[in-house]
């Protein structure tokens, strides 16, 4: 009995040691995160998701997540390739896509991936019009997208998605394309002025020309006019003659001399 009793701190011990083992070999993955394995050193693959054995003091494990990144680009400041200075800033939607990779082939895969964005986004405004910047921005996005994808793919990282959100212009540019788009919808409305007086001269020409090539179709029309002159409410009514009848009487007053 004295034995036993002298014995149990050491199974007390033991216990915590077990305890603590179990707690040491013992590894969790979540669904969205893989577990990559050194042992001794080297790497042997990644695991999960699920519970798993690691060999105390031989294996170690870095966890990676899978999910995808939303990573904000800061603003960047550049000058486009017709010379203006313009703020642009980013978003970049990734993923990885191997694990190994992004442990083994780069310090620190988030920052390594920002600053790729950084750069790659001034590179390609400086390749850039400010129309371009303006008008064709699916083609800029993809374009950061093809670069940033194909500068991380050796970390193991997919770039889905690259999107120019916001260009800030200095303010005399700003004042300056106002005026430009004031002088274009100007010479548009021009434009769709001219086409209408062009419109209405054609449909007048060709109902003058089937007018007077039809007999009687003036004199109709010169009623119709009185009609619609009689229905208003006028103090003085100024009745246009026809030519002829302005023909007829003064030949008839010449003859009475």
């Amino acid at each position: 009995m004295e034995g036993l009793l002298t014995n149990i701190p050491i199974y007390i011990v033991a216990a915590l040691l077990l305890v603590w083992l179990l707690r040491a070999s013992l590894r969790i993955v979540k669904e969205y995160e893989r577990g990559v394995i050194f042992r001794l050193g080297r790497v042997t693959g990644a695991k999960g998701p699920g519970l798993f054995w690691l060999i105390p003091f031989i294996d170690q494990m870095r966890p990676v997540d899978l999910r995808v990144v939303t990573l904000d680009v800061p603003t960047q400041e550049a000058i486009t390739k017709d010379n203006v200075t313009v703020k642009v800033n980013a978003v970049c939607y990734f993923r990885v896509l191997s694990p190994e990779d992004a442990v083994i082939n780069v310090a620190n895969y988030l920052l390594a991936t920002q600053q790729i964005a950084q750069t790659t986004l001034r590179s390609v405004l400086g390749q850039s019009e400010l129309d371009e910047l303006l008008s064709e921005r699916d083609q800029i996005n993809q374009q950061l997208q093809q670069i940033i994808d194909e500068q991380t793919e050796p970390w193991g990282v997919k770039v889905s998605v690259v999107e120019v959100k916001d260009v800030e212009l200095p303010q005399s540019m700003q004042r300056a394309m106002a005026r430009q788009a004031e002088a274009e919808r100007e010479k548009r409305a021009k434009i769709i002025h001219a086409e209408g007086e062009l419109q209405a001269s054609e449909t007048l020409a060709e109902a003058a020309g089937v007018m007077s090539s039809q007999a009687g179709a003036l004199q109709l029309r010169y009623l119709q006019t009185l009609t619609e002159i009689s229905a208003e409410h006028n103090s003085t009514v100024v009745f246009p003659l026809p030519i002829e009848l302005m023909e007829a009487l003064m030949s008839r007053g010449g003859n009475g001399r």
